[in-house]
């Protein structure tokens, strides 16, 4: 799991929830905010998922990004309806934020791209579960790989259908 954190310094035309652009668009466009903001990644392990749980996952994801940009903020906008940082002045839920808020959409772009690097840059280790064309997400390929071949240490073994799949 990877959360982002953007600061914006001017602003990048084309920005959107991350989900809605072409793969293409959204490396176009993670380069140009990595070259023309400050960008902060916070990565938690499938092991940190498993053991802190879901909601504690993401506060320590969000967490770790905020502290590695290494700058002042004003406020911290949240993609949601939950306050993860409840601790940090100046933070907020936003329903839709990521498809609103510049900052928001840039910090959706950057982790979106960067875990999905990520995960395409396993399929040499992991190549049975052909991370590269479903990048981790439940497919019916993911699903089937799943299948036969069982799960690997990427896997989080909290997550509902992994649970399932190691109890067939």
């Amino acid at each position: 799991m990877v959360a982002g954190a953007v600061i914006l310094s001017a602003p990048i035309p084309g920005l959107a929830d991350s989900k809605v652009l072409s793969k293409k668009r959204r490396s176009e466009l993670a380069e140009l905010i990595h070259a023309e903001a400050q960008v902060g990644l916070g990565w938690v392990t499938p092991n940190e998922v498993d053991s802190l749980g879901l909601t504690e996952a993401v506060r320590l994801a969000m967490q770790r990004a905020i502290d590695e940009l290494g700058a002042e903020f004003d406020e911290v906008i949240i993609d949601g309806n939950y306050n993860y940082l409840p601790h940090v002045v100046g933070t907020r839920a936003v329903i839709k934020a990521d498809g609103t808020i510049p900052t928001v959409s840039a910090a959706s772009i950057v982790a979106k791209v960067a875990r999905d690097t990520y995960m395409e840059q396993l399929d040499d280790r992991y190549a049975n579960w052909q991370f590269n064309k479903h990048v981790g997400y439940g497919t019916a390929l993911h699903s089937a790989a799943i299948a036969e071949f069982g799960i690997c240490d990427l896997h989080r073994v909290s997550f509902k259908p992994i649970k399932k799949a190691m109890l067939a």
